[in-house]
């Protein structure tokens, strides 16, 4: 049946909520990684920070050669997907539990690379297949399929995100964090069932059509620079709230405010581009990030309520990053390289590298500024931390915004 054939059938459409708890799950394997991985391994086993981000660097030089090959082994295995996709939540799961939960049996840091691995190695290929398939169920669904389902897969990794950042408060340490990880891997797996094959997935195209199409090159290089601010902002939010604003014990608290607020935020951005068109309103969302977060640089000890609303107005401009660009991409992809995978493979590898990037360059130049962690810092090495944590996701943003705004897109009704 070819991909025009299966546009029309009827009965088709995927279960939109099953897309959501299935995006939380891979939300909360990504981006809280890099968030509470850190802080754990040199607070518990007294890791060093540059050791911890060189060790994140290169698992991220590893996906140069293994995100486009998971790529194709998920166009290779599109007709076996379910099966693949259950093999690899499994892994997923018992390597987190492993990562926090368990005490390392050989040098921690060792055992954070080995781990870290297998979470990152099971992610890149459940986030590829997600997507492809997404791109292919989108073309169930009435309107604007794509931003239909964007609208609830990622509001449902925003609330994703949400819950992991603050899991190990909530549940009483990383273990806690680990086993309702895993629960959560159990629920989603159950939540997708039947949808890995609802779908005549066409034939993977490979590279190519991706690397050749000037709009999808475009749109990779903006999710580059766009998800880098991220990236840099996360690597050192811990560091930031417990030695700048002297707040420890407000980290879980301020995740929460931040992502919850991205999530509320996502359905309305999604709407808008319905009306606005996508790129216009992407565009608006990112000068409101730098608008916000700006601020972030001048905060010192004690300003936690300024910190709050800066978390509030950045967090619902990040809810359009989340949606709108990844809906743009899936969009081109449907037009160029149907069967999408490879082109995922792609877009997890330009994700995760700016968060390897941040790790690798941000940790051992706050350790060679004089920073400690837990233990007092001098003005100057708090000066840095702010620079960094403050002044850098901005100035990357700006180029993010010239570059989509130089990049033609064709909105469509």
């Amino acid at each position: 049946m070819s991909h025009t054939a299966t546009i029309s059938a009827p009965g088709l459409a995927p279960r939109l909520p099953g897309f959501a708890v299935f995006a939380a799950l891979l939300a909360a394997a990504g981006l809280p990684l890099y968030i509470h991985a850190p802080k754990f391994y040199v607070d518990e086993y007294g890791v060093s920070l540059a050791a911890l981000g060189s060790v994140l660097f290169v698992l991220r030089l590893l996906d140069v050669v293994q995100d486009p090959l998971l790529g194709r082994l998920s166009a290779r295995l599109r007709r076996h997907r379910a099966i693949s996709v259950a093999v690899a939540v499994a892994a997923m799961a018992a390597a987190m539990l492993g990562l926090f939960a368990v005490t390392p049996p050989i040098a921690p840091l060792w055992w954070f690379a080995g781990m870290l691995t297998v979470v990152f190695s099971a992610f890149s290929y459940l986030t590829i297949c997600f997507y492809a398939q997404g791109v292919a169920s989108a073309a169930y669904l009435p309107g604007q399929g794509h931003l239909r389902l964007a609208r609830w897969r990622e509001t449902g990794a925003l609330l994703g995100i949400c819950a992991a950042a603050v899991a190990p408060l909530a549940l009483g340490g990383y273990a806690g964090f680990a086993v309702a990880f895993a629960a959560l891997a159990l629920v989603a797996a159950l939540a997708m069932t039947g949808q890995w094959g609802a779908t005549d997935v066409p034939d993977g195209t490979g590279f190519g059509p991706v690397l050749r199409d000037q709009t999808a090159r475009r749109l990779l290089i903006v999710a580059l620079f766009n998800a880098a601010p991220v990236a840099v902002s996360s690597t050192l939010f811990l560091f930031f709230v417990e030695s700048r604003l002297q707040a420890p014990g407000w980290e879980g608290p301020f995740l929460l405010i931040f992502f919850l607020s991205a999530a509320l935020a996502a359905p309305a951005w999604s709407k808008l581009a319905e009306v606005y068109g996508a790129k216009r309103v992407l565009l608006g969302a990112m000068v409101l990030a730098i608008a916000a977060f700006a601020w972030a640089i001048m905060l010192g000890a004690g300003d936690l309520w300024a910190f709050g609303i800066i978390c509030v107005v950045s967090g619902a401009a990040v809810g359009a990053d989340m949606t709108l660009l990844p809906a743009l991409f899936a969009r081109r992809l449907s037009d160029i390289s149907p069967g999408a995978a490879e082109g995922f493979g792609l877009w997890s590898f330009v994700s995760k590298f700016t968060l390897a990037l941040a790790a690798v360059s941000l940790l051992p130049l706050l350790q060679a500024g004089g920073f400690a962690a837990g233990q007092d810092n001098d003005e100057a090495a708090l000066r840095l931390l702010s620079l960094l944590y403050g002044g850098l996701p901005c100035a990357l943003k700006l180029m993010a915004i010239a570059l989509l705004a130089r990049t033609a897109i064709e909105e469509r009704s």
